[in-house]
């Protein structure tokens, strides 16, 4: 084991890591490299300029010491930090934002956070992209959470009945759409997915707003189907 001197006297620079990593997503990272690559992240990120912050794949593997942490095998380490790195974006970390270009792929990674989302949004609606050349033509694909991954992680363990219907929910709803219903799923306490298809059939019938927050989620709240009202902590 390598061991530390520890933090020398005088000023130290400083970087930022929000509370909700500490009392929400910590405790459910159970994979040493996915950690790494998170907590990798925040300080990376803070190395960046510009209003618009995000990484690419090769920022990861150009950092020989970073890389050398995950495993002393250059084989090993690559792969400890591609699985690192694809557990965040399934548990919902980091955003992925693949572009295809002339020069070949770029892979992109954004956290997670307001910013973030409207950064992906913007690259997706063309708005905006890392790429110089604004002649040079690229098609974009946005990787969301798997909607397996979503659902066992935040309403229970899959049975092969709910998983025939999480794959005709993701063929007929929007992924962004399923990821707010189960988010609102969470917040309304009922963890059960023929809730989260009411909330979707609504909005497919009655026609949704983007986005979702405290007031639509109130919204909401009257909106819910009589056989749930009772459960829910108000």
């Amino acid at each position: 084991m390598k061991g530390f001197t520890g933090f020398p006297e005088g000023k130290l620079r400083l970087t930022q890591v929000p509370n909700l990593f500490f009392s929400e997503l910590l405790p459910i990272i159970d994979n040493l490299s996915e950690l790494k690559v998170t907590l990798y992240a925040f300080w990376a990120l803070t190395q960046r300029e510009g209003q618009v912050r995000f990484l690419r794949l090769t920022d990861f593997l150009n950092d020989p010491v970073f890389v050398r942490g995950l495993d002393p095998n250059t084989t090993l380490a690559t792969e400890a930090l591609m699985d690192g790195i694809e557990r965040a974006v399934a548990r919902g970390t980091f955003l992925h934002v693949n572009i295809e270009s002339a020069d070949g792929r770029m892979d992109l990674y954004f956290l997670n956070t307001e910013k973030g989302r409207a950064a992906v949004d913007g690259i997706t609606r063309g708005e905006w992209r890392p790429n110089p050349d604004e002649d040079e033509p690229i098609t974009l694909l946005v990787e969301r959470p798997n909607i397996f991954v979503l659902y066992e992680q935040n309403i229970g363990a899959l049975t092969p009945m709910i998983a025939d219907e999480l794959r005709d929910a993701e063929q007929t709803y929007p992924p962004r759409w399923v990821e707010e219903a189960i988010q609102l799923a969470v917040e309304n306490n009922v963890r059960k997915w023929r809730y989260i298809l009411s909330i979707l059939e609504r909005w497919r019938n009655e026609g949704k707003q983007d986005g979702i927050g405290r007031r639509s989620t109130q919204k909401e709240l009257r909106k819910i189907p009589d056989e749930y009202k009772h459960i829910i902590k108000r």
